[in-house]
């Protein structure tokens, strides 16, 4: 049997450094979600930048600058073409909800199931609005927005120059395990990459449909409601949940029948995205088990919280591949 090359003080030391270790990122949870949500806007602009590195012939840097500046000019493009329609559907969006709850209440309140329904929602609200629950939620509101604004400042600054802190982290390791991390970094990189231009072909697809199938049924809002579907489709399985709730709500304002239209037709594209869009996109992209997807979503959320929830899937993506490279052969099938 080999003898080890640590000696039994090294192992203790080492040991302890793991301990320490995962302790503090327990402690800098935040902080890691943070990190990790730039990391996904840098993978986004660096997408884009490498294109233009190629056709343009820029350097890394220029091509993270001018990555950035398309996407910013694409972006106020479709605010200035859409933004005041939209604006005014979120409006009357906020000022439907109220009627769309009262006429969905009273359908419910003709019905035994419904009517215990709405005794949970009722015992409910009356335990959590109280004032400091209120405030506790206008803070984390505010804090969520304060959060996005510095995760995307880290995030252009990230894609600006890439091999300056992916040198930085390995630098952090020992020499002889550097260039296992690097390879690691890069195909998770490069599937992080891929599974978000899957990932935004699903949410252009739910978002437009949506909307068209919406405006066929002739529901109210319906340009707002595919756009927040688009948006919400990012979240791993209770985005999809959201949205459709909210739809189906909204349908009420038109009748119990023009409700159920609408949930049927979100779980129609639930059913071509699972078992159409979805297989396309993993077979090109990453493929993600379903259960590992659900199971991402609670295990970050619990770790994480909401923002935990919402890079849920992205995260697992990089474990997968992580643990695949680093463990499974570079362990397991080097044994």
């Amino acid at each position: 049997m080999p003898k080890s090359r640590w000696s039994f003080p090294e192992r203790i030391f080492f040991a302890a450094a793991v301990v320490v270790g995962v302790v503090l990122l327990w402690q800098l949870t935040e902080v890691l979600v943070l990190v990790f949500g730039a990391i996904v806007i840098a993978t986004v602009v660096r997408g884009l930048a490498r294109r233009l590195e190629r056709w343009l012939g820029l350097s890394t840097h220029a091509a993270g600058i001018a990555g950035t500046l398309s996407i910013m000019g694409v972006l106020g493009l479709a605010i200035w073409l859409v933004g005041g329609a939209l604006t005014h559907q979120v409006d009357q969006l906020r000022q439907s909800i109220p009627d769309a709850w009262n006429a969905a209440s009273a359908w419910l309140e003709s019905r035994p199931l419904g009517r215990q329904f709405l005794q949970v929602i009722e015992d409910a609200g009356q335990s959590g609005l109280s004032g400091a629950r209120l405030a506790g939620v206008a803070g984390t509101a505010l804090g969520a927005v304060g959060t996005g604004v510095l995760m995307l400042i880290v995030g252009v600054y990230l894609a600006l120059d890439p091999a300056l802190y992916r040198q930085g982290v390995l630098n952090l390791t020992p020499p002889g395990c550097r260039s296992r991390l690097a390879n690691a970094l890069e195909a998770s990189g490069h599937g992080l990459s891929r599974w978000l231009l899957g990932q935004a072909a699903s949410m252009v697809f739910l978002g437009s449909s949506t909307a068209l199938g919406l405006w066929v049924l002739d529901v109210p809002l319906a340009m707002v409601l595919g756009f927040v579907t688009g948006l919400l489709a990012f979240v791993p399985f209770f985005g999809s949940i959201a949205a459709g709730a909210l739809a189906t709500l909204l349908g009420f304002t038109a009748g119990p029948e023009k409700a159920l239209h609408v949930a049927l037709l979100f779980l129609a594209l639930q059913q071509v995205e699972d078992y159409l869009l979805q297989p396309i996109v993993q077979r090109w992209a990453v493929a993600i088990p379903p259960v590992l997807t659900m199971l991402s979503a609670l295990i970050f959320g619990i770790l994480f919280g909401i923002v935990g929830i919402v890079f849920a899937t992205p995260m697992m993506v990089v474990v997968m591949i992580m643990v695949r490279k680093l463990y499974v052969e570079d362990v397991l099938e080097a044994r």
